[in-house]
């Protein structure tokens, strides 16, 4: 569950930042991907860190 959160998060702050410098749709997926991946990154390496914590 927290890396599709993460995931979904960065998408839709990549998206937010691609519009904030007025990009167009492609530069919104783009972004979107490039957050998606990096933020679905991230939550995995949480979810790893959190499962070793607590067993």
């Amino acid at each position: 569950m927290i890396i599709l959160a993460f995931a979904v998060v960065g998408v839709l702050l990549g998206i937010s930042n691609a519009r904030k410098r007025k990009g167009n749709r492609l530069d919104m997926a783009q972004y979107g991907a490039g957050y998606g991946i990096a933020f679905t990154l991230l939550g995995a390496v949480l979810t790893i860190i959190i499962e070793r914590l607590a067993t």
